[in-house]
């Protein structure tokens, strides 16, 4: 079975977010990227049916050479080979179809990818992505048993778990569930020696245009001042959650 996983290059969640030329454009200075969290458990879950059942894992980006840290982090945690599309990822539509040139390509019987990226949460590629190579397509999915070319999977649904049996090629959008966090692999120094031997590919985009065009960005507001309300005045603790907060 040969799975490709793909991995998106996102700021960590502890870095602080700024934007330049007029809030058009997110300023990556001193911002420290890692694996995206949902891909990363997509690609934990690859390393179990490589070490299981003998797969052979690729993971995938599309991005510049800024990217390639990255990468590198997934072919020390185990993946046996790398791609990275040289070229920007400009809107979801774009990103899945430089993706579908790679899987039709290379032959995937398996596309692992994150439910969505942390950066934008777009939430698009997986799905635009098993409709553009008529894969089978699972969502929000927190589980995955391949038996041959038959696959049993479990994705949240609103209220409660659905359980589907498919088939491949399959492609899902994974997330926090696919395995324990606990299961989550840091490389280590023999992992990150064998990372420099890998293959590394780097592919030429095919010719697409974006759909989508960001304008601008804005910050959250901030947090207004915290107010006290004194235990026995109940009618002023409504007036302050009718009025101002607005959730009654």
């Amino acid at each position: 079975m040969k799975i490709l996983v793909c991995i998106s290059h996102v700021p960590d969640t502890t870095s602080k977010i700024n934007f330049t030329d007029g809030d058009t454009k997110f300023d990556t200075n001193g911002v420290q990227f890692v694996i995206n969290p949902n891909d990363e458990f997509g690609l934990t879950r690859a390393m179990w049916f490589k070490e299981k059942q003998g797969a052979s894992v690729t993971v995938v980006n599309v991005g510049g050479v800024e990217t390639e840290p990255t990468l590198r982090k997934a072919l020390a945690i185990g993946a046996d080979s790398a791609i990275r599309v040289n070229t920007e990822a400009t809107d979801g539509f774009a990103v899945a179809k430089q993706l579908a040139k790679v899987v039709s390509d290379g032959g995937y019987d398996l596309i692992i990818a994150g439910r969505e990226s942390i950066d934008y949460n777009g939430g698009m590629v997986p799905g635009m992505l098993a409709a553009m190579i008529d894969a089978n397509f699972v969502a929000n999915c927190i589980s995955l048993e391949i038996d041959g070319t038959s696959a049993k999977a479990i994705r949240e649904i609103d209220g409660g778990k659905e359980t589907v049996n498919t088939s491949l090629p399959l492609v899902i959008g994974g997330q926090k569930g696919l395995v324990e966090e606990s299961d989550l692999r840091i490389p280590n120094m023999r992992g990150i020696m064998m990372a420099r031997k890998k293959p590394l590919t780097i592919l030429e985009p095919t010719d697409v245009s974006a759909e989508t065009k960001a304008t601008s960005f804005e910050k959250p507001a901030p947090r207004g001042a915290v107010k006290l309300v004194d235990v026995d005045n109940i009618d002023e603790l409504i007036n302050l959650l009718h009025n101002e907060a607005k959730v009654i």
